[in-house]
């Protein structure tokens, strides 16, 4: 089997991490938080976080040498229903729901009057390119990957050189330290999280990776620190360039900035670079997503149909599952609620994955050998649950449905269980 190097293995990191997230959620904080400061904070916390993560799952990584991510490390570390919810989740929120309103973005920044008839025509075109064989994937990957990042680094320059638009949101007086400690500071926080989700993918696909040991912790290292200046600078580009009223509620917050440095016609060009760069962000989610849903179903009975792999060595039974979900989701929902359940979800799966890293022994890790390691988990799981607090308290809905999700995976593992246990008497 071709393996992948870090250069691709960093592209599918950036290619999941910038995405919907950073271009739609500064619509939704700014309607509480004023000040420059305490909102450029929520994007800087929330990229330690996600380096700190970074550092744990490269360490997991290494040490379970496995692809799979969290339902390898929560099977074997807790117990099987662990690995199982994982995965259930990660099938339909984890990976399909990012894929679903990264494509409803697409729409919307392109001003298609269907937009859920778009995006689901989206999904489907991208799905094909990754039912070829990994080099065809990767090459795409890469694309999309390279034109992200460039997209990136040019509108962050044109924002920074342009002269700031009158009136526009910056304020760098002293309230952000009043800001920082209200509630609506944490509950912004699950939009930050949201949008540096992805900064664990490649730790998912680590039997793919050639050299895992020195190219995975290269890869997510590199990819969170680009990402995490990437969205600093980027929302600083933002808030300088319009108002709060006018940046209040919108999902397309980057052509709310833009018109005012571009004007009409040139702000339609960041809209389709926008609306481009997220092909690498949907790539990317179904090329992780289909290789977590393939590990669980090696082990799982009821699963078991979505093992297979084409000639190509591509599980195509589970992209194609993944993709059905995503249409399902996009028919389904709204995009905020769909943003708000998945960033809750999300965060709770990470909080448990990154729990397993201490339960490993310090003669089995590969990078850390000293006793400060466990300090990571730590601060990971503390911030981890004081956003889950905070986004239950304030979306207690969302968060409801969320934990329903769950829950049905739960009852499913039982059936699954129950199932195999039949099929055995059987035998």
């Amino acid at each position: 089997m071709k393996k992948i190097g870090w250069k691709t293995a960093t592209a599918i990191v950036i290619s999941n991490m910038v995405g919907t997230g950073v271009f739609t959620s500064l619509g939704y904080q700014v309607p509480e938080l004023h000040n420059t400061v305490s909102l450029l904070l929520l994007w800087l916390a929330g990229g330690i976080l996600a380096l700190i993560g970074a550092f744990i799952y490269a360490e997991l990584g290494a040490c379970f040498k496995q692809s799979g991510g969290d339902y390898i490390y929560l099977s074997r570390t807790y117990h099987p229903i662990m690995g199982y919810l994982t995965s259930w989740v990660s099938l339909i929120v984890g990976f399909s729901a990012p894929v679903s309103l990264a494509a409803l973005a697409m729409g919307k920044y392109l001003g298609v009057e269907n937009g859920r008839m778009f995006a689901i025509l989206v999904i489907i075109l991208i799905t094909v390119f990754q039912c070829f064989n990994l080099k065809t994937s990767s090459r795409f990957q890469n694309i999309f990957a390279i034109l992200k990042v460039g997209f990136i680094i040019i509108l962050i320059l044109i924002g920074i050189l342009a002269v700031p638009s009158q009136p526009n949101a910056l304020l760098w007086d002293s309230s952000w330290t009043g800001e920082i400690m209200l509630p609506a500071f944490a509950g912004s926080l699950v939009f930050v999280t949201y949008a540096y989700t992805g900064w664990n993918s490649a730790s998912y696909i680590v039997e793919e990776i050639d050299k895992p040991k020195i190219n995975l912790p290269r890869a997510l290292i590199i990819g969170t620190v680009f990402v995490t200046l990437s969205y600093i600078l980027v929302n600083f580009v933002f808030l300088k360039h319009a108002s709060i009223e006018e940046l209040q509620g919108k999902e397309d917050v980057a052509n709310a900035a833009f018109l005012n440095v571009l004007g009409f016609q040139g702000v339609k060009w960041v809209s389709y670079f926008i609306a481009l760069q997220l092909v690498a962000t949907i790539s990317g989610y179904l090329w992780v997503g289909s290789r977590v849903t393939q590990a669980m179903a090696k082990e799982n009975h009821l699963w078991r149909h979505l093992e297979k792999e084409n000639k190509y060595q591509i599980p195509i039974r589970a992209v194609l599952a993944h993709t059905i979900i995503s249409i399902l989701i996009i028919l389904s929902g709204k995009f905020e609620e769909i943003f708000i359940y998945t960033s809750f979800v999300l965060q709770l799966l990470a909080a448990a994955a990154v729990s397993t890293s201490l339960f490993l022994k310090k003669k089995d890790r590969v990078l850390f050998k000293g006793n400060s390691f466990v300090l990571l988990p730590c601060i990971f799981l503390v911030f981890s649950l004081y956003i889950i607090y905070f986004t239950f308290i304030n979306h207690p809905r969302e968060s409801l449905i969320g934990l329903g999700i769950v829950l049905a995976g739960a009852i499913l593992y039982l059936f699954d269980k129950n199932k195999l246990t039949e099929n055995k008497k059987i035998e």
